[in-house]
């Protein structure tokens, strides 16, 4: 079991932390587009719970992916699980899990490019996205091993993200946001 550590900041120049991010030896990767489409439960709600359940589609590969509920602490942290599906077989996919009484809420589309670095000893990953309908963003995210892992971690995260200079956090994640916009939009 592993938990993700992250944090997200809006408002973010991405030609700017590009430049940060060479300059402390990050090593850029691809810049892909995701799409992810977000499935409630049939016999629980996962706003509620406060979890989230998805199949994430990069080109032909997909994977399902849950999250736990949200941890106490500084930083947004939760169990993840993920698991990758035969490549082209992501509808397939999504029809067994309609077919299970999971229903759609919504899809997150974003372009993303993501840094690796290796930050006081601790592998970290730093992704600029472009979220369709909601802006630019990034986010600087570190796994913990395991409960007693996640101190270090967080610190890590938050250490990081104050040398880049990323100071707007937004605690919200992408599917929340455009979720309150559509309420918005429909007042």
């Amino acid at each position: 079991m592993g938990y993700e550590v992250e944090v997200k900041y809006r408002d973010v120049d991405h030609d700017a932390l590009r430049r940060a991010l060479a300059a402390i030896g990050a090593v850029e990767g691809a810049t892909v587009d995701e799409e992810d489409s977000y499935l409630n439960h049939p016999a629980r709600d996962f706003a509620t719970t406060n979890e989230a359940f998805r199949i994430r589609r990069v080109g032909d590969d997909a994977r399902v992916t849950y999250k736990g509920p949200k941890e106490a602490g500084p930083t947004k942290t939760r169990e993840e699980i993920e698991v990758p599906f035969a490549p082209g077989r992501s509808d397939d996919l999504a029809r067994v899990f309609d077919r299970l009484g999971f229903r759609p809420v919504a899809v997150v589309r974003k372009r993303r490019t993501s840094f690796s670095l290796t930050f006081e000893g601790r592998p970290l990953e730093i992704t600029l996205d472009r979220a369709e309908g909601l802006g630019e963003f990034a986010e600087v995210e570190a796994l913990a091993r395991d409960r007693d892992d996640l101190p270090a971690a967080q610190r890590a995260v938050l250490k990081l993200a104050e040398k880049l200079g990323l100071t707007t956090a937004e605690p919200r994640s992408y599917l929340r946001m455009l979720l309150e916009n559509r309420a918005q939009a429909n007042i």
